[in-house]
């Protein structure tokens, strides 16, 4: 039987009509028109050469624009909407669904990990997939672009959250979606902002560029309380980047930044910013930096330097997210010296279990003494050890949970290995999700702590059982990566 809720976990892949009505944008409006009849379609795109939207026409535009004007043989080009809001095929049909309400669009093109048309999405049919309370929930989830509008929209998020946890969803599937909307105010609030540098006399991007999302985000993992990690790939020009450029760059990252801030994704202490020109290279720049890492005898000790790895595309350009991430599989599949060093800097993640099935309590903090941070002594240590396992056997995927799958089916781990490390996660992050849910709705600060005193035998069972299902991995990477004697 369908549930309500899975409208939060469709893509638009999924739901997409395949294939789209494509025309060249010469095409002549007798074509075009011709075209929707025979084909039955409310809208066409124009492509370009490669395949990549250059403009929409709906019937709306046939009816308002051509029935009375335009010659047949006028060419569509004249008559298409630009630019075309499009939405890639990986992402999740609410967001799409979302988007379509808050521009008044019926149709949104639906494009694949290179920028082509893959399909087309119809907002009266994507409703058709929303029960009337789910609609109300992505209604939540579709503020205006405004700081309020967007900070209502984080508020949102944990009604949507602890409804989805309520109904026993998987939680990997609950963090996907506080991912999803996440990184889509990321994307809102870089528009924004484009537009803004733009009406201030700034100019447009100085180059083509894609904003990376990393860490939490960049593997759709997100819990409540993220804070902004995300990098800009900027297009090769003749030679390094131009400090006038950087200096555009270097603004737009400042803009966004602060009012990610302001909305409720606050600065990350670490740096992990595009502010930062660590974070903000050319493709050349950014491959430099990966073969630097990749050759060195000894790996800095950056801060969150690990979470690169897990990145992916969040707006822009997708070719720079997708070259990017082919070099790095390239250069780190079977690298053992680059591993071993990456292995180093994740040794001291250890999990939460001591001796004789003992929980390692916080010791130091008096307020959280007692208590365990399951993010840190149970997420981390998973997450570390399915990236570095990945890395090395060339898997591009980023999400733990598919990291996994993919080490499983190459024979990497085992059945049973499989099986636990996702059970593992699952009674992890669920532990930790609904501890959050709990501080939350009390106004408390949300925090990675939990009292095993306060869990139920069972859980305390699943939780140790996890946490040795990590810890085997743990130790099975020691010996794999570091060299260690079992």
């Amino acid at each position: 039987m369908t549930q309500p809720t899975e409208i939060f976990f469709l893509t638009a892949r999924e739901h997409a009509s395949r294939p789209a009505v494509a025309v060249r944008p010469d095409a002549p409006l007798r074509e075009v028109v011709g075209r929707m009849a025979t084909e039955k379609a409310s809208a066409v795109v124009a492509v370009d050469g490669d395949g990549r939207p250059a403009g929409i026409v709906t019937e709306r535009d046939i009816v308002r624009r051509a029935t009375f004007a335009a010659p047949p043989e006028q060419p569509v080009r004249d008559l298409m909407s630009v630019p075309v809001r499009c939405i890639r095929e990986d992402e999740h049909l609410f967001i799409a669904i979302a988007r379509m309400r808050r521009l008044g669009h019926r149709h949104m093109p639906v494009i694949d990990g290179e920028g082509r048309l893959a399909g087309m999405l119809d907002l009266h049919d994507a409703m058709g997939r929303a029960a009337r309370d789910m609609a109300v929930m992505i209604d939540d989830l579709t503020r205006d672009d405004s700081d309020d509008g967007l900070r209502e929209i984080k508020a949102a998020q944990v009604r949507v959250a602890d409804t989805l946890f309520a109904a026993n969803v998987a939680v990997g599937d609950i963090q996907a979606t506080l991912s999803h909307v996440n990184n889509d105010i990321y994307a809102r609030l870089l528009e924004r902002n484009l537009a803004a540098m733009a009406g201030e006399g700034l100019g447009a991007p100085p180059a083509p560029f894609a904003m990376i999302i990393m860490g939490s985000g960049g593997r759709h993992e997100n819990f409540l309380t993220p804070d902004q990690d995300y990098g800009f790939v900027i297009e090769d020009g003749a030679d390094a980047l131009a400090e006038r450029e950087d200096g555009w760059f270097a603004a737009l990252a400042e803009r966004l930044s602060r009012d990610l801030d302001a909305v409720g994704l606050p600065y990350c202490d670490g740096g992990v910013m595009a502010t930062n020109p660590q974070w903000r290279k050319t493709l050349a720049g950014w491959r430099e930096q990966v073969d630097t890492w990749c050759r060195r005898a000894r790996i800095d000790p950056l801060l969150d330097f690990d979470i690169f790895f897990d990145f992916r595309l969040g707006w822009g350009d997708a070719r720079l997210a997708a070259a990017l991430r082919e070099h790095v599989t390239r250069r780190t599949a079977g690298n053992e010296a680059f591993l071993r060093e990456l292995h180093a800097t994740s040794r001291d993640h250890g999990t939460a279990l001591a001796w004789f099935g003992r929980f390692a309590t916080e010791r130091s903090d008096p307020a959280r003494r007692g208590q365990v941070n399951l993010k840190m002594h149970g997420t981390l240590p998973l997450v570390a050890a399915a990236r570095l396992f990945a890395l090395r056997d060339g898997v591009a995927e980023t999400g733990t949970r598919e990291r996994l799958a993919a080490c499983h089916a190459a024979g990497v781990l085992s059945d049973a290995e499989h099986d636990d490390l996702n059970a593992a996660r699952q009674t992890i992050c669920r532990l930790l999700l609904g501890r959050q849910l709990v501080d939350f709705s009390a106004g408390a600060a949300v925090s990675n702590f939990i009292d095993p005193a306060a869990l139920t035998p069972r859980r305390k069972r699943e939780l140790r059982e996890a946490l040795r299902a990590v810890e085997r991995l743990r130790k099975r990477m020691a010996v794999e990566f570091g060299g260690e004697a079992i």
